[in-house]
């Protein structure tokens, strides 16, 4: 059996919800076994977030000013949004837009590697299914960042991962209810 066979995301933890209207911010916090540079690399690199990212960058996300086209896999239909990047400081922080909404990445050492922090404004229909994504994208790049890559696991093929399961685990955790179209998602 395969590593990627073998995977199964553990249950939802490290995320937290701010509030602000419908704009609500995301933050997940993971703890990595890996350098800052290592992590600041995989999400910076276009080569590196192929291998675990949501998106497809035609650039690196390092340099502050630097214009980039972000692409949505695994969507039904192609998305595709320009970003910005307002804040590049290796390897600590790094922020940008996508699709509009806001993302904070900020890097901290700590003993045996890096707390990968995630800020990500996000429409509340959409937070629990963010946090869901996240999950398995953060555990796909621990893989890639370990040596034992598993591919990149994203849109109808997460259903396969217990993305449905950690949709329901988040939305339960933010105090929200499941977004009934969300079922829709998992069984399509």
């Amino acid at each position: 059996m395969t590593e990627r066979e073998q995977y199964a995301p553990g249950p939802a933890h490290g995320a937290q919800v701010q509030k602000d209207g419908d704009k609500w911010t995301l933050i997940l916090v993971r703890e990595l076994r890996h350098a800052p540079e290592k992590v600041w690399l995989a999400l910076t690199d276009p080569a590196h977030l192929r291998e675990w990212a949501p998106f497809e960058a035609d650039g690196s996300l390092s340099t502050v000013g630097t214009t980039v086209k972000l692409s949505i896999v695994g969507a039904p239909r192609a998305q595709i949004s320009e970003t910005r990047v307002t804040r590049a400081d290796a390897p600590r922080v790094l922020e940008y837009t996508w699709g509009g909404d806001a993302i904070r990445w900020e890097l901290e050492a700590i003993a045996g590697g890096t707390r990968l922090t995630l800020w990500y404004a996000i429409d509340r229909r959409f937070i629990s299914m963010g946090a869901a994504g996240w999950h398995i994208c953060f555990d796909v790049l621990d893989h890639l960042l370990s040596g034992t890559p598993i591919g990149r696991i994203v849109g109808g093929e997460a259903m396969k991962f217990d993305w449905p399961r950690l949709n329901s685990e988040y939305a339960q955790q933010f105090g929200i209810a499941v977004p009934r179209w969300s079922s829709e998602i998992a069984r399509s």
